[in-house]
């Protein structure tokens, strides 16, 4: 009897996410829902999330465009010293790097979507380490670029990069093209991500609500181990208090703490057909950045930087084609 009159309580709240995942925005109710794995979790997250009160943001003034030099131009251009000026602990094991560009007023000249690559060879390296990385300052930043990495056991880039001391220099090239996005390009972006994937989910996130012109829907599914490896939640909140029928956040953790009231193990075949705008809906796009097995498990893998590699996966499951999802 409990299930069936748990049913009946959660149904309304589900079918409220599938609406918000497919109807146009002017026809949604604004307020949000956190989706939890398994029923008693569903049932608190729905309670809590209902409960806790939404403060609505002052709406963003449009951009200013600034007029400084582009410091990475692209083409043979090539690998530039940036010095680092500023260092901020983030969480146990990632931190914020701010590098200056060569000139105050210079803004680094990424576009969206777009990363950068880092350099470094150490004194007994036969050749140096390269790795691409996604800013997570606006690109229209002046004087200045911010990288947020993540340090991995024996990994020589984000090592290197969390020993660097404010005065030392780091080589840069970009910016490296990845998904041409332009405004209302799509009726509806989906995001997925894992760890340290956020970071050009978020680069989309800023060109789409930075502009007033954009009316595109996000919604956004972001795994994670624990609750401090939720890398730029304070920005995803606001995004979703300011734009509460425009932008969805659900997030799941697979060592959740003992209040935790949003998803709890890992993303979902069940979770992802509830929460994403149905592969169906006009001109919807899939976005999927995160470690290996998560895109053996959503998308199937990437074959390189410029090959997509076939669709599988629990995407594929759900019906969307090869054309809506992106892979970073």
């Amino acid at each position: 009897m409990f299930a069936k009159s748990f049913t009946r309580a959660t149904r309304p709240a589900q079918l409220g996410i599938r609406r918000y995942a497919t109807e146009n925005s002017s026809s949604r109710n604004s307020n949000g829902l956190l989706y939890a794995t398994g029923a008693a979790a569903l049932g608190a997250g729905i309670y809590y999330y209902y409960s806790t009160p939404k403060t609505p943001l002052p709406k963003a003034d449009a951009a200013t465009k600034p007029s400084g030099q582009k410091t990475f131009q692209g083409g043979e251009q090539g690998f530039l010293d940036l010095k680092l000026e500023k260092v901020d602990t983030v969480n146990s094991n990632t931190k914020r790097f701010r590098f200056a560009l060569p000139e105050s007023g210079d803004v680094s000249g990424l576009q969206i979507a777009s990363a950068i690559l880092t350099k470094y060879k150490g004194p007994d390296d036969e050749k140096p380490t390269i790795r691409p990385y996604t800013p997570v300052s606006d690109e229209d930043s002046v004087g200045y670029l911010d990288l947020l990495v993540k340090k991995y056991k024996g990994g020589p880039m984000s090592t290197h990069l969390h020993d660097l001391q404010p005065g030392e220099l780091l080589s840069f090239k970009g910016p490296i093209p990845k998904y041409p996005l332009t405004p209302n390009k799509h009726n509806h972006v989906a995001l997925i991500a894992g760890g340290t994937g956020i970071t050009p989910m978020y680069q989309l996130c800023r060109a789409i609500f930075n502009n007033p012109e954009d009316k595109t829907k996000v919604t956004l599914v972001f795994g994670n181990v624990k609750e401090e490896d939720i890398l730029l939640k304070k920005e995803f909140d606001e995004l979703e208090n300011r734009y509460p029928q425009r932008f969805r956040a659900f997030y799941i953790l697979d060592q959740p703490p003992e209040k935790w009231q949003g998803g709890k193990g890992f993303i979902t075949k069940d979770l992802l057909k509830t929460v994403l705008p149905e592969p169906k809906e006009e001109n919807v796009q899939v976005f999927v950045c995160g470690p290996p097995g998560m895109y053996k498990a959503i998308s199937g893998p990437k074959v390189s930087p410029k090959d997509q590699g076939e669709l599988s996966g629990i995407l594929k499951e759900l019906g969307y084609a090869k054309d809506q999802v992106y892979k970073f």
